[in-house]
């Protein structure tokens, strides 16, 4: 007797939506990295590169004291989450674009497009914290119970990056000027956030203001685990609720612009 064919698993629209998006994600750090011979190491280059300048002009040039010490820590603890955040918002801006006949041909919610960038940045991201523990014990910097606060800095920078890439996608669809607008807004932001510097050192006049910025509030969570002097629950709390408001804003314009950007593409 022919023996028939094992029936196809019934997932659930969610259980499909997460097997698709791992597996969007697992082919783009495949095809990122297997014409590269360093492949993992590119992902850690770059922020290593500039954290290096870095401490060079602010440590030997002028010896300005922003920031802690070790201040190579101090730096790196913030410029690795900012690589992911500058990459996630970056590549958002071709995600409809560069992948235009998988977008109209395929019936995978369309979301799934920004988010597989925000979860394969995010784990280059995961993947860049053994150099940073690497520096903080070459440097002897002290790591604090606030270390439990980083599960909560990673989820608060994925709904942060999920929202604007969710806004900057389908909107570059109609203003193609956009991507190059964003990558502007890119370069301003990272000294407008605190990086180089820390939210501490800031006067006390841009010190509120400043807390508007999320990527303040999250950096803060991050730092808190080296430096706790660095957390300032007031920047956080701000911060986590524009995390939020980026990301019902971002759903809200993907929503109201999906099928336009389906004729457009």
């Amino acid at each position: 007797m022919p023996v028939s064919p094992a029936p196809r698993p019934q997932w659930s629209p969610v259980e499909r939506y997460r097997r698709s998006l791992w597996l969007l994600t697992v082919r783009d750090l495949r095809v990122r990295y297997s014409t590269s011979a360093l492949g993992y190491v590119w992902s850690i280059l770059d922020p290593l590169v500039m954290a290096s300048i870095y401490w060079f002009v602010f440590t030997q040039v002028f010896e300005r004291p922003v920031g802690e010490e070790p201040y190579i820590v101090f730096l790196l603890v913030a410029l690795l989450p900012w690589m992911w955040f500058n990459g996630g918002v970056s590549d958002s801006t071709r995600a409809f674009i560069r992948e235009a006949k998988l977008v109209r041909s395929t019936k995978l919610p369309r979301t799934i497009w920004v988010n597989r960038i925000v979860l394969s940045k995010g784990i280059e991201f995961l993947a860049s914290i053994p150099v940073l523990a690497v520096f903080a014990i070459a440097t002897g910097a002290q790591l604090h119970w606030q270390v439990v606060l980083f599960p909560l800095a990673v989820v608060l920078q994925a709904m942060l990056v999920m929202g604007i890439g969710l806004i900057v996608a389908p909107l570059v669809v109609f203003f193609r000027d956009l991507e190059r607008a964003t990558k502007l807004a890119l370069r301003f932001l990272f000294y407008a956030s605190p990086i180089i510097y820390g939210i501490t050192d800031l006067p006390e006049g841009l010190h509120f203001w400043a807390s508007f910025n999320p990527l303040a509030g999250i950096f803060s969570l991050y730092r808190g685990a080296f430096f706790p002097e660095q957390l300032d629950w007031q920047t956080i709390g701000i911060g986590a609720a524009m995390s939020a408001a980026f990301l019902v804003i971002g759903l809200l314009v993907f929503r109201r612009t999906e099928r336009a950007v389906l004729k457009e593409i």
